[in-house]
């Protein structure tokens, strides 16, 4: 017991319920098979809620924005558009997918690489576009000019920003027009002006250091004094993502978790993971080198609490003023992009137990599952944390050593690198659940390698917190009715 190393899961009250009901899972996935993915729509709309929370705390308004690419999932779009939640779309098919699941034009951002055919529609359909580049900013103009379009709003992604007081750079980015280059884009957004409308800037960082989003908003708000200064009329500020998700329910469980990590690479005590994987940390000479390459899975302030502490930074160039009075006093709208954080307790997904194999050292048991590890995507995002055992029939308890295989042929199938602790022994026939994978590790990966079947998805939910769960597939939920013509929530 004294080296069983857990990381159990943070679950919120939903998923937590949705568990309970072990024989309901069971039978979804007999009837829909494994893996099986399952999307709770009314947790979005909470998850909403709590963000446009921490905008009336700072009294600030403006857009909220899913970012869609983070999961394909209609119901969740559909459930989105009939709150005041917008959409950013990455692509041609995510735009469609907008549209076709409610959204209009004027609640759409477009972002990201873009193709002809993605601008043409984009435009066509009244979308904001945030231009990734002053090509693709002549690229919008010459499309509202060529079919006589009315002004199209443009929010141009900056990127390599300073930060304030000391000489430091940002997370380097592929993507947006370098602050360095800002008198060439304003020159080009005058230019323009007849076929775009400036209404701002944005942003978006890979990062979860506050300080580097910090400096990004300071840097965007002596570029909105720029373009006010030239006489245009910006209006807000796109902050884009990176919010976060908290994953564990326990601190000191990942900060042993990463110690014992770093002891087994040292080899001072036995592997942790499959080939001895040390997740970006090594020995050279004896030292312990490199850097944990993983998502920080314990994140108490995440999400929501995440932008709230944002916005309570000073800049250190503009008076040492917080950032979100200077907002507010400036009538600058925020604008954010939330995905991961968006879809933090939004679903889970199921795998079935196909074979337990004993091995004949003693090591962990082998368990191979009816999943790959691109229908689930954690560790592919760098997240560690524990799936929940779901018995077809009741077993005895008694902590188990696990290495979780996937169905490919191929060695580097692994559902999870590392050594995974469960509070008793698998049997075939029984589910894992791998929770809080709507953000990014549900579907982002999904293939059909090998003609193995990528997962179904179905939407839950509850009509009153304790009453009987609801399901339909996902591509059959829509917020106003369910099948059969019955109210959904």
């Amino acid at each position: 017991m004294g080296d069983t190393l857990y990381l159990e899961p943070q679950l919120g009250a939903p998923i937590a319920a949705l568990l309970e009901r072990q024989a309901l899972l069971h039978t979804l996935a007999d009837a829909l098979g494994s893996p099986l993915a399952v999307v709770l729509p009314e947790q979005i709309a909470r998850n909403a809620d709590a963000f446009r929370a921490v905008y009336r705390r700072h009294r600030l308004g403006g857009r909220i924005c899913y970012a869609h690419k983070a999961n394909r999932s209609s119901a969740l779009l559909r459930r989105l558009a009939a709150t005041d939640v917008d959409v950013d779309v990455a692509s041609l098919g995510e735009l469609q997918h907008a549209l076709a699941c409610g959204f209009t034009g004027d609640r759409i951002t477009a972002t990201g690489p873009k193709t002809p055919e993605f601008l043409w529609l984009a435009v066509r359909a009244g979308a904001t576009v945030a231009p990734d580049s002053r090509q693709e900013l002549d690229q919008v103009a010459a499309l509202v000019r060529e079919q006589g379009l009315p002004r199209v709003n443009v929010l141009p992604r900056l990127s390599a920003f300073r930060g304030g007081g000391v000489h430091t750079l940002s997370c380097p980015s592929r993507f947006g027009t370098r602050v360095r280059e800002t008198d060439a884009l304003l020159k080009a957004l005058e230019r323009h002006g007849d076929a775009v409308e400036p209404v701002g800037v944005s942003y978006h960082l890979d990062t979860t250091a506050i300080g580097e989003k910090a400096a990004a908003v300071e840097g965007c708000l002596t570029v909105l004094e720029e373009l006010r200064g030239r006489g245009l009329r910006p209006r807000a500020l796109d902050i884009g993502g990176g919010f976060g998700a908290n994953y564990l329910a326990h601190g000191a469980q990942w900060e042993r978790y990463t110690t014992e990590l770093a002891n087994a690479v040292l080899a001072t005590r036995p592997p942790m993971a499959w080939g001895g994987h040390g997740y970006g940390l090594r020995v050279e000479h004896g030292t312990l080198r490199g850097s944990l390459g993983l998502y920080p899975a314990y994140r108490p302030v995440a999400g929501p609490r995440y932008l709230d502490e944002l916005l309570s930074q000073r800049a250190a160039s503009l008076g040492n003023r917080p950032l979100a009075a200077l907002l507010l006093e400036h009538l600058y709208d925020l604008h954010a992009e939330p995905g991961r954080a968006l879809l933090d307790q939004c679903g889970l997904t199921l795998a079935r137990v196909l074979e337990v194999r004993d091995d004949e050292d003693g090591d962990p048991l082998w368990v191979r599952l009816a999943a790959n590890a691109h229908d689930i995507g954690l560790e592919e995002h760098g997240v560690l944390v524990d799936p929940v055992l779901v018995p077809r029939r009741p077993a005895p308890a008694g902590p188990v050593a696990v290495h979780l295989f996937g169905n490919l042929c191929l060695e580097t199938d692994l559902i999870t690198r590392r050594i995974v602790h469960l509070p008793r022994r698998p049997r075939p026939g029984d589910l894992l659940a791998f929770t809080n994978t709507a953000g990014y590790c549900m579907d982002f990966h999904a293939t059909r390698a090998q003609n193995q079947p990528v997962a179904r998805k179905v939407a839950a939910w509850q009509e009153e917190p304790d009453s009987a769960w609801r399901w339909c597939l996902d591509k059959e939920y829509w917020p106003r009715s369910a099948p059969g013509g019955e109210q959904a929530p």
